[in-house]
């Protein structure tokens, strides 16, 4: 029998426009696919607990899919560096393909595979829209600021089409498999996970029906809908496109031209300037980008932490994106800025916190998302927001959930208040608070910081680091 081929799948779990896949088979060979659930690498950024419940089923849905293109999925759990050597040497496999990682302990454990393995590895884009190393400034600098590195983007040359999924996959005999069952991805005591079962449909085909949805009725109100949490204005993509089970090719040519589009394909490109800055910044998700910021004064105060975490704090756009968050692995775009906001400024913890705890607890958990947008929130990051651009939450809801459909969705406690008071019910009079039902400190917490201490406080403190 001819040889295989093996094709190492890690954030490109679908068929379709997977340039990984498809060189595997112009390879003329067997193609048998891999994937390897390695929390044990040093420096590994296992999985958080939304995104294994994601990568079950992402799996789940990915093993139909190849099953039905004649294909097997192979499960190994354990150590890159000795599984992929070890099948290599069971399967009698010739080459390897993959997709290029971009995290940095998958590029370290990468680099040595292709040795120990003793067949090529051969690494092809498959999750962003352009090689990192490639869009560089005219002096041949990595961008630090997202304009001019998505104007480089968008005048690289165009797009190649999307590749069309394989109907069939010639395989060789699949080596023993570990079940999926056995890795115990699934939360079970207690099964927390139901929020996420009402709210996603994992896997390729759950991610096109996403698409099509969002392409024929949201996307050309995108401009104005997007900051509109009460409303279905985004497209709730980002885990399907974190798991690769949908390519940024493929968004980006169903995208098509017209109202929404410009600032859509914005976000595309944010993902990718995220991307460019872990590949050129590889301490990106603990350090921050300015070494100014290693001198911040950061407060330590775990009940403030906790608070935050579990929508406790008092102010009722953030304790609603918190619960949403909860609730359903996924938080609206522009809540996630106001809560990252009050946690790093009015609060002064630590922006590495707030990224724990997203990556804990997000469905689209991307390591480079993660961190750059955090950063970018904190102000120690690339392109980052003036330090004195403090996100005031009352404010803020006021202006994006006008009539609080969003807050009282998941904060119900305080569903009976009128929109005037919704958004900062301690400053409702007592008979409005009363008749209501809604009792401060008891039915729902009274604000945890006041807000024009916590913004002169963070004032001062930046300007301090901004002056040292």
């Amino acid at each position: 029998m001819t040889a295989p081929v093996l094709l190492w799948l890690r954030r490109e779990l679908r068929l379709a426009d997977n340039p990984a896949l498809a060189a595997a088979l112009a390879s003329g060979r067997p193609v048998l696919p891999v994937y390897v659930l390695d929390e044990t690498t040093p420096g590994t950024c296992a999985p958080g607990g939304a995104s294994r419940w994601w990568l079950h089923h992402s799996l789940a849905a990915l093993t139909a899919a190849l099953a039905r293109a004649g294909a097997p999925l192979v499960l190994r759990r354990g150590p890159l560096a000795q599984v992929l050597p070890d099948l290599v040497r069971e399967t009698k496999a010739v080459a390897m393909h993959a997709g290029q990682p971009f995290e940095p302990w998958a590029r370290a454990a990468t680099a040595d595979l292709e040795r120990a393995a003793g067949v090529p590895l051969h690494l092809h884009r498959t999750t962003t829209l352009f090689d990192p190393a490639a869009i560089r400034t005219q002096a041949g600098a990595p961008y630090s600021v997202f304009t001019p590195f998505a104007r480089a983007c968008r005048a690289h040359a165009p797009l190649a089409p999307p590749l069309p999924a394989p109907a069939h996959i010639p395989a060789p005999p699949p080596p023993a498999s570990d079940r999926l069952q056995a890795w115990n991805l699934l939360p079970t005591r207690p099964d927390w996970a139901d929020g996420l079962r009402d709210t996603w449909t994992p896997g390729e085909a759950g991610a096109q029906a996403r698409l099509a949805t969002f392409t024929a009725a949201a996307l050309a109100a995108y401009d104005h809908a997007r900051d509109r949490p009460g409303t279905d204005g985004t497209s709730m993509l980002s885990p399907h496109l974190a798991f690769g089970e949908v390519s940024a090719r493929q968004l980006w040519h169903a995208a098509g031209a017209g109202p929404g589009v410009a600032r859509w394909t914005d976000e595309l490109l944010w993902r990718e300037f995220s991307a460019h800055l872990l590949w050129h910044h590889p301490t990106l998700p603990e350090a921050p980008l300015r070494p100014a910021f290693r001198r911040m004064p950061w407060r330590h105060d775990p009940a403030a932490l906790r608070a935050w975490q579990r929508g406790r704090t008092g102010l009722p756009i953030v304790d609603a994106g918190m619960r949403q968050l909860w609730q359903t692995g996924w938080m609206h775009n522009r809540v996630r800025m106001i809560a990252a906001s009050l946690l790093v400024k009015h609060l002064l913890l630590p922006w590495q916190d707030g990224a724990a705890w997203f990556w804990d607890t997000l469905v689209d958990a991307d390591l480079a998302s993660n961190a750059a947008s955090w950063q970018w929130v904190a102000g120690s990051g690339a392109d980052a927001a003036p330090y004195f651009r403090i996100f005031n939450p009352v404010l803020q809801g006021q202006k994006f959930d006008p009539d609080g459909t969003y807050v009282r969705r998941f904060l119900p406690e305080l569903a009976a208040l009128p929109d005037r008071w919704v958004h900062a019910p301690w400053t409702a009079p007592a008979a409005v608070l009363a008749q209501a039902g809604v009792r401060i400190g008891h039915s729902t917490p009274a604000p945890i910081v006041d807000l024009a201490a916590g913004r002169a406080r963070a004032l001062a403190a930046f300007a301090a680091l901004a002056a040292s």
